[in-house]
């Protein structure tokens, strides 16, 4: 673990509150990049506003910065014709967040390498398909490339981003446990029709129960709810406490999503996010931030809770 990560695990041991970023490809679509058929992973080639997203996160108070390499795998990048551009793109995406780390001259600010089991999503669709060609071999090749990359390339943690897919999520999972580094494991979930907390997947409605069930196979730093509506957060959290008894965040969206673009109609606004963000406080959660939607202005808003409270 690197200094810096061992002065945040400090703070979360004392019970301090933490403040992550928001969305980072979502805020880069807002600023005028177009997303392709690897979503925003080809974005981070557009490195100057890359930074700029990544310092507007930190003047808000983000002490945690998510590199944008959720969506840049050799598959993902292989779906705008980028595969051998794996590297490039990846070493723009992370050094925008060392090269904004380095503008604050601030050391403790946290560089999070994002991984998933996200695959190509066709233009129009909200999800992958879920009878892809993609075998188990080439998804763990996926995951591992990925992830030995951000570990060389000196993420301080890995952050495991939208793991809610049961058949794809153990790839993730043994990637990030190779790098020996740090494990943050956000989950994803939505209500089914009759109002219980499900897997984030369309396929059917899988109980979150079933998908926590992979905790116990793995040393976890973090765990928490990630790129789910505001209003599931509190239920999902409460059912999360059951698997895990450790520290616990939440960063949820906000909008809506046909691929490859982001809906930014009806985002909930910064003051209403304070309101709920406090509420996840008061129920444990230390770790708090934004996914897709959520820009600095609501991460403005949230860090102002280190001071009310």
């Amino acid at each position: 673990m690197s200094d810096r990560y061992l002065r945040i695990k400090e703070k979360i041991n004392r019970k301090e509150l933490i403040i992550l970023d928001g969305g980072v490809g979502t805020e880069l679509q807002k600023r005028g990049i177009e997303m392709d058929e690897s979503w925003c992973g080809s974005a981070s080639l557009n490195t100057e506003i890359l930074k700029q997203v990544h310092l507007d996160y930190i003047e808000a108070g983000a002490e945690i910065i998510t590199a944008n390499t959720y969506a840049s795998s050799r598959l993902m990048l292989g779906s705008a014709g980028l595969g051998e551009n794996f590297e490039e793109i990846n070493e723009k995406a992370i050094n925008s967040a060392k090269s904004a780390r380095r503008e604050v001259e601030n050391e403790d600010i946290l560089i999070a390498g994002s991984l998933s089991h996200r695959l190509p999503i066709a233009d129009g669709a909200a999800q992958s398909d879920p009878n892809n060609n993609i075998s188990d071999e080439k998804l763990k090749e996926n995951c591992e490339e990925m992830a030995e990359f951000l570990r060389n390339q000196g993420c301080d943690l890995i952050v495991l981003e939208m793991m809610y897919h049961p058949k794809r999520m153990r790839a993730v999972f043994d990637a990030a446990k190779k790098t020996k580094k740090p494990i943050w494991a956000g989950f994803s979930v939505r209500r089914s029709k009759k109002g219980e907390v499900v897997s984030f997947t369309e396929e059917a409605d899988i109980p979150f129960t079933e998908i926590l069930e992979i905790i116990k196979d793995y040393k976890l730093e973090v765990a928490g709810i990630m790129h789910s509506a505001v209003d599931v957060i509190s239920d999902a959290v409460e059912i999360l406490k059951g698997f895990y008894d450790g520290p616990i965040m939440a960063y949820p969206d906000s909008g809506g999503w046909v691929s490859p673009n982001w809906d930014f109609d009806k985002i909930i606004k910064p003051d209403a996010l304070q309101s709920a963000a406090k509420g996840w406080s008061e129920q444990g959660v230390q770790i708090i931030g934004g996914c897709c939607g959520l820009s600095p202005e609501h991460i403005k808003a949230i860090s102002k809770l280190k001071f009310l409270n």
